[in-house]
């Protein structure tokens, strides 16, 4: 069973930085990448970023890249995202989500994740 916790969400204004994380609970002994979707209203799941298990290798969203650096903590389960120079267009639901590297697929690909976290709100507004 695995649990995936948002936190850290909330208001920053235009331009601003935020950090958000995710912890996720699980007894499985494979190695796993993490990542984080986001979803504005009305809009698909995208991807923004995602870290291999070693958090050696960083993956972005072309519109998050050279703002926004995933990072992994020391005890591997735990993975965060810094956002710097924050815009209205990335105010959405940020998802954790977890990939046991089993279904294959592109990182960009939401199917490819095994598990989600509930997600947590980012709003960048004036």
């Amino acid at each position: 069973q695995v649990q995936l916790v948002e936190s850290g969400g909330g208001l920053v204004q235009p331009g601003g930085s935020l950090t958000i994380s995710c912890a996720a609970s699980t007894s499985t002994s494979s190695d796993y990448a993490m990542g984080w979707f986001r979803q504005a209203p009305g809009k698909e799941r995208e991807f923004v970023a995602t870290v291999s298990w070693s958090g050696s290798n960083q993956y972005y969203a072309d519109s998050v890249k050279g703002r926004f650096t995933i990072s992994r903590a020391s005890a591997k389960n735990t993975i965060s995202l810094q956002m710097n120079v924050l815009k209205p267009e990335d105010t959405a639901v940020y998802y954790c989500a977890l990939d046991l590297g089993i279904r294959g697929g592109s990182f960009h690909y939401p199917g490819r994740y095994d598990y989600w976290g509930q997600g947590t709100q980012v709003t960048v507004s004036s």
